[in-house]
């Protein structure tokens, strides 16, 4: 049965996800076309919004809202509560037609001279978009405001911002991107795959990585082309790996085979995981050829220290459903009122 996955699921629930956003700013609701940013403390029209063809020459993109200043000089403000205790990773996209350097700022009150605390800078000086992103290490008292400030150079004429963000990061936290991989595999055949591990937190970590299968065999992990060793890594730091593994030749056609990669670090108090996932038959053939029919075979309970717990004895309290399947295993939290 694949244990690995709920107690992976278990430890994240307990340590938090990486990127907990507690604002997010696409400027995509109620906004008009050359008025000031909804929500936005403005004490002039220096800030303004703006709306185009989805067509950012970026990837990430919320929409086509956007704001933007043609001022030499420019604030806007919103209320958002920064505490001492907790860490931040604020972040924006930016396009320019000249250079500006534009600054983020936390303060008691929505007025220049109430920013204070100035917790980064980015120079903005392309015509694409850009992403500036940087981890706060130390807010020195808390906060009730941020504010954007825009600076204009001599060659420039107007800067446009968009998908405002600010992060709560953890101290320990790391994350795999992709999460999982779908295959389509012969029995006895051999599949290599690429994810990257990524420290999310705001601590250095040693990561460990150990599979977990009862599919495959000859797993062979890489990082970074190398082989596998447990490996450090900082901050926002990401690390390519590869996991090569071999299909048992008797495994069933149609049937639903996994290999979980369970990360853990030094201080065990995270976990992250990846998985393959895959389906066993000829690759030219439709999954759904096979058979759609799902049976579920079992429903386990779980509290959120990873103990089995009889379904006759649930109390009152969040706990982990597990439910194993013909075509897979799939977990969920579970509230008994």
């Amino acid at each position: 049965m694949k244990k690995t996955f709920f107690i992976a699921f278990i430890c994240l629930i307990s340590s938090g996800a990486f990127g907990n956003s507690i604002f997010f700013e696409g400027f995509e609701y109620a906004n008009h076309d050359n008025t000031t940013p909804i929500g936005w403390i403005c004490d002039d029209s220096s800030w303004l919004c703006g709306y185009q063809v989805k067509d950012h020459n970026r990837v990430p993109h919320a929409g086509n809202w956007y704001a933007y200043t043609d001022s030499d000089d420019s604030w806007m403000f919103m209320a958002q509560y920064f505490d001492t205790e907790l860490r931040y990773r604020p972040g924006f996209w930016a396009i320019s037609d000249g250079v500006y350097d534009v600054e983020f700022w936390a303060g008691n009150e929505a007025t220049p001279s109430g920013m204070t605390n100035l917790l980064f800078s980015a120079t903005v000086s392309s015509g694409f978009y850009e992403s500036f992103t940087e981890y706060i290490e130390y807010i020195p008292e808390n906060y009730t405001y941020f504010g954007i400030h825009a600076i204009a150079h001599e060659d420039a004429y107007r800067l446009t911002i968009d998908d405002i963000n600010i992060d709560m990061v953890e101290k320990y936290s790391l994350t795999t991107d992709p999460s999982s991989v779908e295959t389509v595999m012969m029995p006895g055949s051999r599949v290599t795959v690429k994810y990257d591990v990524i420290n999310t937190g705001y601590e250095d970590l040693v990561i460990y990585m150990t599979p977990h299968t009862e599919y495959f065999t000859d797993i062979e992990l890489t990082v970074d082309g190398q082989s596998y060793a447990p490996f450090n890594t900082v901050a926002n730091q990401v690390v390519h790996c590869t996991c090569s593994a071999t299909l048992r030749p008797d495994v069933a056609l149609g049937s639903r085979c996994w290999v979980d990669i369970l990360l853990t670090v030094s201080c065990s108090c995270t976990t992250g995981l990846f998985t393959l996932w895959t389906t066993v038959g000829d690759p030219s053939v439709s999954v759904d050829e096979f058979g759609s029919e799902e049976e579920v075979l079992q429903v386990e309970y779980y509290d959120l220290t990873g103990k089995r717990i009889d379904p006759s004895n649930l109390k009152s309290g969040i706990f982990i459903e597990k439910t194993i399947t013909t075509r897979g295993v799939s977990t969920k939290k579970y509230l008994k009122q």
